[in-house]
């Protein structure tokens, strides 16, 4: 082995960021975001409404995607042992990202909601009754040992504790691998089997039989397809039209089951709905939620083209459009978690000072949100660059002045 070839083994690459898959993360953000704000009308106008999957599918399949790449390299280069330390210290960094989320929108309620403060401004919304908090306010003696337990997961806050059991399954997961592909399929599909069917689930609070809104075993399995596509276990789909129109029909197919005004005005469709709903549960992640997003996904990944080129292409306007996309899915973990305080912040600022009802109050609540998602992720970009640690010119100083 030449000198050259050891150097590159023994230094770290930087990988390449595919510009895809931050673009659909950046797009997942700004939905989240719309699905989480109170009482919004834009709700209406997520693709969840026009079928079974949603954001969450796109955070979970991009987050194994993005699992790929940055903790992949590491088992392969290091091993097993290294390669489950790294991802500890991701579930750690994750964790306390979900108590420091919880913790912040908690004080929030207590100055605003729970002072009287909003109330003597006229607005007697119950928001903390809303996120289902109201019992962690009046025995925070109980709730408080199980939220950091994570047996205490109260509305909103579901998403976080998936990924970090989700992660604690990568090394499980890599050294299946290791006796084929066949082995890490058997697996995966073995624990969504078993949480479909009731075996597999975790409690979601103690003095309740709720259990969490989103079963990782169950979950893991959209998380390790995104996960085995970037590691290569899977082929690149081929790219034919019998495909796209299959996968176009399913996609269309499935908008009379999830549209409001088409459920509302059927009877029929509504009885054919609730009868198929072990299908598309989204606790236990059932398997027409997998389908509709492996088609909606099939289809996002042809027009985005070959590497992504289309993104990168078109007006100046859409161009700028999609770097600031990708910019927030770059720093997906600040940005949602931003979302949801923001969410429940700009809430109360619409609810206080307008009229939630109106189109205008509406308008500016979501693009105010969006505002600071797109200012989070900037933000931390520049943080992670360390600019401190560039080097500044040097300025001499002039004898001449004082």
């Amino acid at each position: 082995m030449n000198v050259a070839a050891q150097t590159s083994l023994s230094q770290p690459q930087k990988t390449r960021r595919d510009p895809r898959l931050d673009f659909f993360r950046g797009l997942g953000m700004f939905i989240i975001f719309v699905a989480h704000l109170p009482f919004n009308w834009w709700t209406l106008w997520i693709p969840a409404r026009f079928g079974f999957s949603d954001a969450t599918e796109i955070f979970v399949f991009c987050s194994g995607m993005a699992s790929a790449i940055a903790f992949g390299r590491i088992f392969d280069t290091h091993g097993l042992v290294m390669g489950t330390g790294r991802i500890l210290h991701r579930m750690w960094q994750v964790y306390w990202s979900h108590i420091g989320l919880f913790l912040a929108i908690a004080a929030l309620l207590v100055m605003l909601v729970d002072t009287g403060f909003l109330a003597a401004l006229g607005n007697d919304v119950d928001y903390v009754g809303e996120l289902n908090l109201r019992h962690f306010f009046e025995t925070t003696e109980l709730s408080l040992p199980h939220l950091m337990t994570l047996t205490y997961v109260p509305n909103l806050f579901d998403i976080l504790p998936m990924y970090i059991v989700i992660l604690g399954l990568v090394p499980v997961v890599m050294a299946a691998s290791r006796a084929g592909r066949g082995t890490v399929a058997l697996l995966v599909i073995g624990l969504w089997t078993l949480a479909t069917f009731g075996f597999l689930s975790l409690e979601a609070e103690p003095w309740s039989e709720r259990v969490w809104f989103f079963n990782p075993f169950a979950w893991q399995m959209i998380f390790f397809t995104g996960f085995a596509f970037m590691r290569g276990w899977l082929p690149r789909p081929p790219v034919k039209t019998s495909l796209m129109v299959l996968a176009a029909v399913i996609v269309v197919a499935t908008i009379p089951f999830a549209w409001f005004r088409i459920i509302n005005l059927s009877p029929e469709i509504r009885e054919i709905r609730d009868a198929i709903e072990p299908l598309w549960i989204k606790t236990e992640f059932g398997i027409l939620r997998f389908v509709h997003f492996l088609a909606l996904a099939y289809l996002a990944w042809i027009a985005a083209g070959e590497g992504g080129i289309r993104l990168s292409r078109g007006p100046a306007l859409w161009q700028g459009f999609v770097r600031v996309v990708q910019k927030v899915g770059q720093q997906s973990l600040a940005v949602f978690m931003m979302s949801l305080f923001a969410g429940q912040l700009v809430a109360i600022l619409r609810d206080t000072i307008g009229e939630r009802e109106t189109f205008v109050w509406q308008a500016f609540a979501n693009l105010l949100g969006f505002a600071i998602l797109i200012a989070t992720a900037y933000s931390v970009a520049w943080f992670k660059s360390n600019p401190w640690r560039k080097p500044v010119a040097k300025v001499i100083p002039d004898p001449n002045r004082p």
